[in-house]
């Protein structure tokens, strides 16, 4: 109520002006205006105005003021209306397991926190004593009193209390020792937030709060003995599998296990590689690598030693049969700081190497010789014989001639003996570069029965069996000496290099008076220069020649050379031409080789 000092005749009017009355919100107040009196006339919310001011103004009955307004101040009082609220409905947070409990923080311990709660979700790291979440509610009471004097709790702690909140600053930490993920993953914490320090209105949310993996569980095998078979003569497959359980969280480099052979395979027979998927042991028959060059094969009885840095050669049954194997398995992350038990465990693997028939070996392959040609047909080049590796298993072995283009080979099918069943060297046709191939099949009598392909490279042997012929056998030149006057002698040879060129010209030694008259020099290695010393009557000569080769040791032929001498004119050709060609045979004058070589070097 309010009342003005001047009073007045018939009495003062009384009215309020301002927010809450003629101003918005309008109408919650209002006033008497001959007695004063203010009234409420709707129900206050704090939270919405804490307080109104007003004027209040005195006026006579003609509406004159009377004195200045006044400030009226009405202020609402607050009650515990609202119940305090988390920021959000679920936090979520990250600690390691194995956390000592605690309530210092790690540096950066509570990730991404804006005005002092958790920004959605935890990313803290908690090391030994860090609080791992802190929470946050507000009230829309008036933080002056105790309506919004706020207190944290745990509802439901689960799983043994592991974790503690700080009843004022609603911060989480771990309560006791002990957090192991492979017990309990995930705990799940009912919060709840009340007023009035606790005992007034409240409101829950949830907590959760994720235990993050660390190395503290090392792999084991599921067994100290695993038992394996494979055949021999394999490479690059899979024997089995060394079933492995790591408790760690899977996928994990706590949990990935690797694997190492630690004895019984000094050769590298064997490899072992990790299952991506199950973290199993795959063991494996290692690739063969190829033979190095000098490499000297592995034999029976070799000690490890021996065959170390060899290249290794495939599993063979008959050089071992069994393997036992030593095989470790640890993570690829070293272990936690007092994770339990040892960080390797160990197993034994025995792999038995199952015996197959294994095709027969030629040891030399291919098998060069060389066979003088003109061999006599029935002579015995070679046994080209192979081996069986089964040496535990009774087989007999026989063979064939697989390829032998000209027929000349004839072939023992027990002994595995070659021999010749002609008497010349096979024709030229069947020769690369003077060598005969031919190929032998030798096969085991096993079912189903399995084969191997040798290779025979046979060289033939150049003999000088034969002497040079003379070719042509006659010719005509010009009667008198000069440089037109000449004769061109050449010869063939049955024989290959180097029982063949160069040939030797020579008039018998039988005649020595034919050097009087005639003079043979050498042209080049298949030819020579026959030409008179002295003017000869035209007619017909019979010249005896001797031949010889350069084959070792050489052959030599004694042959007669018909040559026509003619008359010639100036350009060095027979005037009775046609007479001297009929007498001569196909001899041909050297102008006249000559004449012919230039034309066709004229025509390229």
């Amino acid at each position: 109520q309010i009342k003005s000092d001047k009073q007045q005749p018939g009495g003062v009017i009384y009215s309020i002006k301002g927010p809450g009355v003629d101003e918005e919100p309008v109408g919650i107040f209002s006033i008497d205006k001959f007695s004063g009196k203010v009234f409420l006339n709707a129900t206050l919310d704090r939270e919405q105005n804490d307080r109104y001011r007003l004027k209040a103004l005195a006026l006579d009955l003609g509406g004159r003021t009377l004195e200045e307004p006044t400030d009226l101040e009405i202020i609402v009082v607050d009650q515990n209306d609202n119940r305090p609220l988390f920021r959000q409905d679920v936090f979520t947070a990250r600690v390691r397991e194995g956390a000592e409990p605690g309530g210092a923080r790690a540096p950066g311990g509570h990730g991404d926190t804006r005005g002092g709660h958790m920004g959605g979700h935890g990313d803290a790291h908690a090391a030994a004593g860090t609080c791992v979440l802190r929470v946050e509610a507000t009230d829309a009471d008036d933080a002056e009193t105790d309506n919004a004097a706020l207190r944290y709790s745990i509802l439901e702690p689960g799983a043994g209390g592991m974790f503690t909140i700080n009843a004022t600053t609603g911060e989480i930490c771990t309560a006791r020792p002990g957090l192991d993920r492979e017990t309990v993953a995930v705990y799940n914490l009912t919060l709840q937030v009340a007023d009035m320090s606790g005992d007034g209105l409240a409101t829950t949310a949830t907590a959760v709060i994720y235990l993050e993996d660390i190395n503290d569980n090392p792999p084991e095998f599921t067994q100290e003995e695993f038992s394996m078979e494979v055949p021999e003569q394999v490479a690059g497959v899979d024997v089995g599998k060394l079933l492995v359980h790591d408790k760690d969280l899977a996928g994990s480099p706590n949990w990935r296990a690797k694997f190492t052979i630690l004895e019984g395979d000094p050769e590298g027979a064997f490899a072992i590689r990790t299952d991506p998927h199950t973290n199993d042991g795959v063991l494996s028959v290692a690739k063969v690598r190829g033979r190095r060059h000098g490499d000297v094969p592995p034999r029976v009885g070799m000690s490890p030693a021996d065959t170390r840095g060899r290249s290794r050669q495939p599993l063979d049954h008959e050089r071992r049969d069994r393997f036992e194997l030593t095989v470790s398995v640890q993570n690829e992350r070293a272990p936690a700081a007092g994770a339990r038990g040892s960080a390797r465990a160990l197993a034994t693997v025995h792999v038995r190497v199952r015996d197959v028939n294994e095709a027969p070996v030629f040891r030399e392959n291919p098998r060069r010789l060389s066979v003088p040609e003109g061999a006599a047909p029935g002579t015995e080049l070679l046994a080209f014989t192979a081996s069986d590796p089964d040496t535990r298993q009774l087989q007999t072995l026989t063979y064939a001639l697989l390829y032998d283009p000209a027929g000349w080979l004839q072939l023992d099918p027990r002994a595995g003996t070659v021999r010749t069943q002609r008497p010349r060297r096979p024709p030229a046709a069947f020769l690369q570069g003077g060598w005969y191939i031919a190929l032998v099949l030798a096969h085991d009598d096993a079912r189903p029965p399995l084969s191997a392909t040798g290779t025979l490279s046979i060289e033939i042997v150049e003999v000088n069996d034969h002497a040079p012929l003379l070719q042509p056998p006659a010719g005509a030149l010009c009667a008198r000496p000069g440089p037109r006057a000449r004769l061109l002698l050449g010869a063939t040879d049955d024989d290959r290099p180097p029982h063949a060129a160069p040939f030797h010209f020579q008039l018998s030694p039988q005649h020595p008076q034919l050097a009087r008259n005639w003079s043979v020099a050498r042209y080049n290695v298949t030819h020579a220069l026959l030409a008179p010393l002295v003017p000869l009557p035209p007619g017909l000569y019979s010249l005896p020649l001797l031949l010889r080769d350069s084959g070792t040791p050489p052959r030599e032929r004694q042959q007669l050379l018909n040559v026509s001498v003619c008359p010639c004119d100036a350009d060095g050709a027979c005037e009775d031409g046609a007479l001297a060609a009929a007498r001569a045979g196909a001899g041909v004058a050297l102008g006249a080789l000559l004449a012919i070589l230039g034309s066709l070097l004229l025509l390229l």
